[in-house]
């Protein structure tokens, strides 16, 4: 097969020279990836940006003359670097930016992870799944006081709490074309479930693009409430499951931008008096992000925008959260 690069403007096009292709395309991790496998997205979508999804940890070793550029490009971390984590809420100084409630509906902080000795999602088995989705609640059903709650198979959820659910920013649906491409999306809805206490201020998805996504939520902007939250429930999980972790990679994901942290730390806030083109340009000026009200792709309902961290690898979970608590704070003052 000759060099099937998609074209287009996705870093894949851009990093996937006939020599690339050459030198990877015969290579074959212990859980069967191959280069095609990593590569099935962005040939089946060339408008994607990214266009890689890793099928296991040995992905990022064997197939490193790709995805390293494409991970220095998007990080802007490069192979000598080492990523470093720290998620002790004592080193966090980031104060509710909106105390008087006036802009910030919410705050979600969630990390991505995966089991070790597995392979990620997009080259999990049916039943390697199956066992990921055991093992996984059983460690949750043991967390007690505020984190304790509820395992829920998608598999029994009828359709009107799902879509209750889905609405409300609580549960993940189905895979977009991309991750279908990627092979995430096999096996639909088997294996996959959503975990959440009593209050839904900690929950679980299990079997999403990711493993699991943990997730700590609340009304208001008290980011570091939320962020101790989170902290508390992954301390008590790492008692129980071993995380696919990277010296220099750290976390490690099925999809390349979320790799290091593997944090997303994100406000819903109302800025109706903000033109997007502005909310953008201060947004970015603090490394973060802007999304409409339900996610990538979609609109600011009600003025409403979805505003978080870009960058997850070569920074902490501290820094992340620090930066996006500053980036609010610049768009109330603008706001206001």
């Amino acid at each position: 097969m000759t060099n099937p690069n998609p074209g287009g403007a996705s870093l894949l096009a851009k990093h996937l020279t006939p020599a690339v292709w050459e030198a990877l395309k015969d290579k074959e991790t212990r859980y069967g990836v191959r280069l095609i496998d990593v590569v099935a997205s962005g040939l089946a979508h060339p408008e994607s940006s990214i266009g890689v999804y890793a099928g296991d940890e040995e992905s990022y070793e064997l197939f490193a003359p790709l995805l390293d550029p494409i991970i220095a490009k998007y990080h802007g971390f490069g192979p000598d670097g080492r990523h470093t984590s720290d998620l002790d809420p004592a080193h966090l100084d980031a104060p509710n930016p909106d105390p008087e409630g006036r802009y910030v509906v919410s705050t979600r902080i969630r990390v991505a992870r995966n089991l070790c000795c597995f392979p990620l999602g997009p080259a999990l088995t049916r039943r390697e799944r199956r066992i990921v989705e055991a093992t996984v609640v059983r460690a949750l059903a043991s967390l007690e006081g505020d984190l304790s709650g509820r395992y829920y198979p998608l598999y029994e959820m009828d359709h009107a709490t799902k879509e209750r659910l889905i609405a409300n920013h609580f549960l993940f649906k189905e895979g977009d074309r991309f991750l279908e491409a990627a092979g995430l999306n096999r096996d639909w809805p088997d294996a996959r479930g959503i975990f959440h206490n009593e209050n839904k201020t900690f929950l679980v998805w299990v079997n999403e693009e990711d493993q699991l996504r943990i997730i700590s939520m609340q009304p208001g902007a008290d980011l570091e409430e939320v962020f101790a939250r989170l902290a508390r429930a992954l301390g008590e999980l790492e008692r129980r499951l071993t995380f696919a972790r990277s010296e220099r990679l750290g976390y490690l994901t099925s999809c390349p931008t979320n790799l290091g942290t593997a944090m997303r730390a994100s406000v819903h806030v109302r800025l109706p008096r903000l033109p997007e083109e502005k909310i953008k340009a201060i947004a970015g000026d603090h490394g973060l992000q802007v999304r409409g009200t339900h996610g990538e792709h979609s609109d600011a309902e009600g003025d409403v925008y979805d505003v978080s961290n870009k960058r997850r690898l070569g920074i902490t979970e501290v820094e992340a959260v620090r930066q996006l608590s500053a980036g609010v704070r610049a768009l109330l003052a603008e706001a206001s």
